[in-house]
């Protein structure tokens, strides 16, 4: 159980910093719903941003994985994999910063921005040197660095919180006072703008902070290796692209979809909000993305590493429940996150909590073709992923409007997941506890509907709608979930005894 000790004390390093990091961009949800002019003006964040998600999967081009790969190779010199990565990540950011920059005006004419072409150049320049600074922190999860690699990103979203806080909150207080201080530079009537300006600050300032880490070796550029690496890598490049796409194109797509543009803005708004509220249950699997990537590489040489591939798989969705419970049991508490004129898309919620966990699984068994550089693999499930996902956004979001999106999300991870097992069994066989999991599974499942009934039978029958007392009910099954879980899987009794 040490390597799964190991597993667990980086990810609770790397958990610990994106939990308080997430939890304070979660904070900027309530900022922006509050105080942005319109759920339409959130709407225009949410499909930004999620462009900039998809441009950054593609200004990376799998190199993230491929640095991970070729330094645990054994085959090259670690200093030139690394700086011959930095070089090439350098230049292909440069020049998009560059070219998207100058033709900033017909690109947002096209998006829908006119007007607004400096929204384009800045997250231009942000996902330049978000994608260049991607390789010195994947550097710093190979050197097995998880304080240093923390510290970094928590210092990028202070200082992001401070600017947008600056911006929003500071900036309007002061107008109405001294507005001679702040006139030169602020305009009150930019409003959502502000918060591209926020980021484009913080993203430099992280960006800055990173040299040390880019310097920290001899450059050598090996155009040789950089052939080799884009043979193992560019396959991931398309893998990264249709993956990221399945994450995102419902935020793409989801304004075309609506005859108005601004109703579409206004529910993407409402959608995109909502999604915050599952954000737990993303900031649990992409801290385990972060400490188990590493882990699967270096472990794959040892004999029991298929045992260890089992275990983390078991205790990874036995968290993943607890978590769904967790926010699914105290909604009425997390609400309050977002303003009420959000409220009526927190429906998505237990679907997009879901979605998360199928995303997780599929991760978890991914790595069969990257250890067998088979990654082509990864690639066809993501196409068919994407295919799925696309067909069901454009089929059920002009009938059923965000919830559409939200079961796309569903069903795309459901079926991916069962493909990646199918094929991984035939090239990575793996003895999975489908026994245990599956009464982790049934055991939630009933609880959560016991919820369901339980707050149904006091509004219907007893004519109650007290949210403490659903969520004093709902505190009662997540402590029988926790009584189970500590019995079954992680008896105290245990540790007590090996103490005395």
């Amino acid at each position: 159980m040490s390597t799964q000790s190991s597993l667990a004390k980086d990810t609770a390093i790397y958990g610990l910093s994106s939990i308080i990091g997430k939890f304070l961009n979660w904070c900027l949800v309530p900022l922006y719903t509050y105080f942005l002019a319109s759920s339409a003006d959130y709407g225009i964040v949410t499909n930004l941003y999620a462009w900039t998600a998809l441009l950054l999967v593609i200004l990376t081009y799998g190199m993230e994985t491929g640095l991970f790969r070729f330094l645990n190779k054994g085959e090259d010199n670690p200093d030139t994999v690394y700086s011959t990565v930095l070089t090439s990540l350098f230049v292909t950011s440069f020049l998009f910063a560059f070219v998207v920059s100058m033709c900033a005006d017909p690109i947002a004419g096209a998006m829908g921005y006119s007007g607004h072409s400096e929204f384009i150049s800045m997250l231009a320049i942000v996902v330049s040197m978000d994608a260049f600074g991607a390789i010195p922190f994947a550097y710093l999860r190979y050197q097995k660095k998880p304080l240093k690699f923390a510290l970094l990103k928590l210092f990028m979203i202070f200082v992001n919180i401070i600017m947008n806080l600056f911006f929003l909150l500071g900036c309007p207080a002061i107008m109405k006072t001294h507005p001679e201080l702040i006139s030169w530079f602020y305009d009150a009537n930019y409003g959502v703008g502000y918060v591209f300006v926020a980021n484009l600050i913080s993203t430099t300032c992280v960006t800055l902070a990173l040299l040390p880490t880019v310097f920290q070796v001899k450059f050598n550029f090996d155009a040789s290796l950089l052939k080799r690496m884009l043979k193992y890598s560019l396959p991931l490049l398309l893998l990264g692209i249709v993956g990221v796409m399945n994450q995102t194109i419902d935020k793409i797509l989801f304004p075309y979809l609506y005859a108005d543009p601004i109703e579409g803005a206004t529910q993407l708004g409402i959608y995109g909000a909502c999604f915050k509220v599952a954000m737990v249950m993303m900031v649990f699997t992409q801290a385990f993305r972060y400490a188990y990537e590493p882990f699967v590489f270096a472990k794959n040489r040892d004999a029991d590493s298929r045992e260890s591939y089992a275990v983390t798989m078991k205790y990874f969705l036995i968290t993943s429940f607890l978590i769904f419970l967790g926010i699914t049991f105290y909604m009425d508490l997390l609400k309050y996150i977002i303003k009420d004129t959000y409220w009526e898309g927190l429906v998505v919620v237990p679907v997009v909590l879901m979605a998360y966990i199928f995303q997780g699984v599929y991760f978890n068994l991914s790595f069969w073709y990257k250890l067998n550089d088979k990654t082509q693999y990864g690639a066809y499930m993501s196409l068919i992923g994407c295919v799925i996902n696309v067909s069901l956004i454009v089929m059920l979001v002009p009938m059923i409007g965000y919830m559409g999106a939200a079961l796309a999300s569903l069903v795309t991870y459901f079926v991916m997941m069962l493909i990646s097992y199918f094929w991984g069994q035939k090239y990575l066989p793996i003895k999975y506890d489908f026994k245990s999991i599956g009464i982790y599974f049934v055991f939630a499942a009933a609880l959560y509907g016991v919820s369901l009934l339980f707050s149904h039978c006091m509004h219907t029958y007893a004519g109650v709608d007290n949210p403490w007392i659903n969520m004093g009910f709902n505190t009662v099954l997540l402590l029988v979930y926790l009584t189970y879980l500590l019995k079954k899987d992680l008896p105290i009794y245990k540790f007590v005894s090996k103490v005395n």
